[in-house]
């Protein structure tokens, strides 16, 4: 029996925003400038896959940390 695979977790804007330490209107700007990418819901509302923000953030880490 194949287990079906988990969900991708997605994230609001107020929740990437939270983890940069940014304003959720720079997220949007982000995602308007291809850094991110966003999935929109039935409602129009913007998403973003767990796993690539988490490696954008990481990349932001080591980027800020040098």
């Amino acid at each position: 029996m194949s287990r079906i695979p988990d969900a991708e977790v997605l994230l609001t804007p107020k929740e990437v925003a939270l983890r940069f330490h940014v304003n959720p209107k720079t997220v949007t700007r982000w995602a308007k400038a291809g850094k991110l990418t966003p999935i929109r819901t039935l409602g129009g509302h913007r998403r973003y896959r767990e796993s690539e923000v988490l490696e954008h953030l990481r990349e932001y880490v080591e980027k800020t940390a040098q």
